[in-house]
């Protein structure tokens, strides 16, 4: 990961915006898909979206929204289910996750 990946953050509000939905969805999102969608936290406290967490809000609004799964059959297809997933998803996002960590160890907690 370069270093414009690395810095490159979206405020809830923009993320929100560029995602095309609100941010009590975005919140809710996190609190369901906590194992693949975790954004950094600034100093203050305030989420920080990462280009990888773009990516992942994208890919859960197109398995709800497009697919027409449930959460519990996004979760599952993402890997975070208790049912086996499918396809190269769940090494993706654990790699997307394991980045996302290493961001918020950089920024400090």
């Amino acid at each position: 990961m370069d270093a414009d990946e690395k810095g490159r953050t979206y405020k809830i509000g923009q993320a929100a915006k560029l995602l095309d939905v609100k941010p009590f969805v975005l919140r809710f999102w996190e609190s369901e898909f906590r194992d693949v969608l975790v954004p950094v936290r600034t100093p203050a406290g305030q989420r920080a979206y990462t280009e990888a967490n773009v990516d992942t809000v994208r890919e859960i609004k197109r398995l709800l929204y497009v697919e027409g799964l449930t959460i519990e059959g996004a979760k599952k297809r993402l890997g975070q289910g208790s049912g086996p997933a499918s396809g190269e998803a769940p090494d993706i996002l654990a790699e997307v996750k394991r980045e996302l960590m290493a961001i918020r160890d950089l920024l400090g907690d």
